[in-house]
């Protein structure tokens, strides 16, 4: 049975309606919590609107900056070019190349890594299933199912998974639009983040940052209020003289007649006897809201391990040349995009490659990744002073690297102008 024909036309407000039902743990972290903390807790550790839509699980919707960064990541990802090889070989050919240059007709190689990290880094779980025509053996086709569907036998009641630290994992369960369709084990490959009230299931990785989404999304509301509603004026003209309705009309309409804001430049206003003007500023209430979006924007960010200047954030309160935006791309992918891909190739190898007994293995290839190739400059200049000073030999550099050692280079060729402190003694 295919769960995507009986879910395909789903309509987009079940889908939010739902997804807290259809997560499987059903938000185990907040209902341990509830156990133990007061009712307001519970409802902080829920992060939830008043209708019901959560803050963290709808984040990717609700909140700019996790579509930013989220964005950055994926794509990143995706630019790293996976690859096949065999006893050092890379792989061209075959159906295991086609497989993964192609998982299905209407998801391509690209596609495949993109959504998979997307899935991860809303949900902190992704799920390849084998397809609805799978009888066993090496895969020829991979879908990407929509973690918020996916169930497991043990948490279909909700809580966790019962016995899930001494059992394994029950059978799964695709929610569609009218029922659960079952799905074995050993017909998905499930990459997940570790989570501490649910070994079986990932955890979304907003759910610490449930208060500051939260935040952030009212501070949204109340800027554009004060953006449509606020009827404060930008100045007040003020007299100590009495004026009638209609004289204070008329003053107003001659002030922005002559000084109003439309005005493209600006004039010298000349008052009358006893008229003052008095500019009005935002409150500090307003003021702080504009500082509580930018601790929330670098809590995002941080989080997801992307430096301010990858997501051409500059603060002004620092001067970023050329050098620091290099350096803090190259952090961003040693730090962030590369244990990422770590991630997904041992995850691969012990669920695809190791189950099946295959013997060619998955990598991403990273030469042609610019950010990377300053490094790798600044490593081999590291290598030949090493070499030069006889610290290292060629094959020791050949090793670190994985390529092949060179016949002669286990030599140690001293440079030319290098000459022993005694011969030099005796020469003069």
């Amino acid at each position: 049975m295919n769960p995507f024909n009986l879910f395909g036309k789903r309509k987009h407000e079940t889908l939010i309606s739902n997804d807290n039902k259809a997560k499987g743990f059903e938000n185990a972290g907040a209902a341990l919590i509830s156990n133990s903390l007061d009712d307001d807790l519970q409802n902080i550790g829920r992060g939830t609107m008043n209708n019901g839509v959560s803050f963290y699980e709808n984040a990717y919707l609700l909140n700019a900056w996790v579509n930013i960064a989220v964005g950055i990541l994926i794509r990143n990802v995706a630019r790293a070019t996976f690859i096949l090889e065999r006893s050092g070989e890379e792989v061209k050919a075959g159906p295991l190349y086609e497989l993964f240059r192609r998982p299905n007709k209407d998801l391509s190689r690209y596609d495949l890594f993109k959504e998979t990290t997307a899935w991860i880094e809303l949900e902190g779980e992704a799920f390849w299933w084998f397809g609805p025509d799978y009888g066993g053996g090496i895969p020829d086709e991979l879908y990407i199912l929509n973690p918020r569907h996916v169930r497991n036998e043990g948490g279909m009641f909700g809580g966790m998974n019962r016995g899930a630290i001494i059992e394994k994992p029950g059978r799964w369960f695709y929610q569609s639009a009218t029922e659960l369709v079952p799905i074995l084990s050993d017909e998905i490959i499930h990459f997940k983040e570790w989570n501490p009230w649910n070994p079986v299931r990932g955890i979304n990785p907003l759910v610490a940052l449930g208060l500051e989404l939260e935040q952030d999304y009212y501070a949204n509301k109340a800027n554009s209020r004060l953006l449509k509603n606020d009827i404060t004026p930008l100045g007040v003209l003020s007299t100590d003289q009495t004026i009638r309705p209609e004289e204070a009309d008329a003053i107003e309409k001659k002030w922005e007649s002559k000084y109003g804001s439309l005005k493209a430049g600006r004039k010298i206003a000349v008052l009358g006897k006893g008229t003052q003007f008095k500019p009005v500023s935002f409150s500090p209430d307003v003021i702080k809201l504009f500082d509580l979006k930018r601790w929330n924007l670098y809590t995002i960010l941080a989080k997801y391990g992307i430096p301010p200047r990858v997501a051409n954030v500059n603060d002004k309160t620092s001067t970023l040349s050329g050098k620091d935006t290099l350096e803090q791309h190259s952090a961003f992918w040693k730090f962030t995009i590369i244990p990422l891909l770590k991630q997904l190739e041992n995850i691969l190898e012990s669920q695809f490659f190791s189950r099946f007994g295959i013997k060619e293995t998955g990598r991403f290839d990273l030469s042609d990744i610019p950010e990377l190739q300053q490094s790798e400059d600044e490593q081999s200049t590291r290598d030949i002073a090493e070499i030069n000073a006889g610290l290292k030999t060629i094959n020791d550099v050949l090793t670190e690297r994985g390529k092949d050692k060179k016949p002669w280079g286990d030599l140690w060729y001293r440079p030319s102008n290098l000459v022993p402190m005694g011969e030099e003694d005796e020469g003069s």
